[in-house]
């Protein structure tokens, strides 16, 4: 068995003919440099490119695997250079019936192993989609009705970014998956913890004991790339591999989440729209305690608190490991030419995070980036929590 690192939801921005397709996501997110960055940059082994169900992806995808530097696997996926397994995805966006009769809308991460699947799913998916040229749009369907599809094409559905106030199951839908899937949640085998959580919030809500938690940079631009990862236990790179893997058959599994500490999330913490800022003495927060203002935008850490289960986390004995991993271009003093220092040195920037030595970081960059950066590898550095839209900062 061999461990790997995996990054499983990666936006295109535009196509290779300048087609918008995540329109807040960088131009120069497409499918051929997503590939080129895991391989040589990043050190990501396995891609998730989650918006592969527009037919402007999948005409680049034809035209990469002509030029033979990629192919597609028998067991799913595409291979390139031998270094990184790309995962044709899709994201969706679903129209969800709350139990007050409002209405909630969620995104769900869609997988599939062929070429073949993602553009039959394409096809049915347009008769749903206003725009399916475009990514994250909102069907006109439920979670419920979606995943039918999606297993008729071979595929399997994620919840993503599951507790976040917007476009999320737990953050605006519902206070239990159970109850949007039903008899068909056993179909679920792994949810998408979201930048604003971690294993120990998420595990205060007892119906995902089973579930495998996955942690994903969700990038919107090249850097972003790994910024949230998952180490893998498998024997090869393939789709049929990260399926056991998050299904945690024949010796496959996650063994370790990489994930930054949630305070760095966009929404983390209860943020007042009126006054302008985080909720930070109030938990859960509600209503905001200075203006009285019902006007807010619920934190992470406060949804879960309030649709808890479990006052403690209870993690089931398969769940590896959360490690808090600061991705470097967060880092104090690593700005753009730091990273290239770096990376000409050390080549990826997952040898940077997990392999390079103190004494070796300081003889390329110095001793207080190196110590800013060994610092970031062992949780030390000091956050101010994020909330609203807007990302925590390092304040130390």
């Amino acid at each position: 068995m061999d461990k790997i690192f995996a990054d499983l939801h990666i936006h295109i921005g535009r196509s290779n003919q300048n087609h918008p397709i995540k329109i807040t996501a960088s131009r120069t997110l497409n499918f051929a440099n997503i590939a080129q960055e895991c391989a040589q940059r990043k050190g990501i082994q396995m891609a998730g490119i989650i918006d592969c169900a527009s037919p402007y992806v999948i005409e680049d995808i034809e035209e990469f695997l002509k030029q033979g530097e990629a192919c597609e696997i028998d067991k799913g996926g595409i291979i390139y250079q031998n270094k990184v397994c790309l995962l044709l995805g899709s994201e969706i966006e679903t129209s969800e019936t709350r139990e007050d009769g409002n209405k909630g809308s969620a995104h769900n991460l869609c997988y599939f192993p062929k070429l073949k699947d993602i553009k039959a799913f394409s096809q049915e998916m347009s008769h749903h989609i206003r725009n399916i040229t475009l990514s994250s749009q909102r069907a006109d369907i439920s979670a419920y009705q979606l995943l039918d599809i999606v297993e008729k094409y071979h595929g399997i559905l994620i919840p993503a970014h599951a507790f976040t106030p917007h476009k999320s199951f737990y953050g605006n839908c519902t206070d239990r998956l159970q109850k949007i899937f039903r008899e068909k949640y056993d179909r679920i085998p792994a949810i998408e913890l979201g930048l604003s959580a971690d294993t120990e919030l998420a595990d205060h809500i007892s119906e995902l004991a089973d579930k495998t938690f996955l942690t994903n940079s969700d990038a919107h631009s090249l850097p972003r790339i790994g910024r949230e990862y998952n180490q893998m236990q498998v024997e090869d790179i393939n789709y049929q591999e990260f399926l056991y893997a998050i299904q945690r058959k024949n010796g496959r599994k996650i063994v370790a989440n990489y994930g930054m500490d949630p305070k760095l999330g966009k929404y983390h913490r209860t943020y007042c729209e009126d006054c302008k800022k985080n909720i930070v003495d109030t938990l859960p927060a509600t209503t905001c305690p200075d203006c009285d203002s019902r006007h807010i935008t619920m934190g992470v850490l406060d949804r879960i608190i309030t649709i808890q289960d479990e006052e403690t986390a209870k993690s089931p004995k398969h769940r590896p490991p959360y490690i808090y991993q600061i991705p470097l271009t967060y880092i104090p003093g690593v700005g753009p030419k730091v990273l290239e220092k770096l990376l000409k040195s050390f080549q990826t920037e997952m040898n940077v995070l997990h392999e390079v030595s103190y004494d070796d970081l300081v003889a390329v960059v110095g001793e207080k980036i190196a110590t800013n950066i060994e610092k970031a590898r062992k949780g030390e550095i000091r956050i101010q929590a994020g909330g609203g839209g807007v990302y925590g900062k390092i304040t130390e």
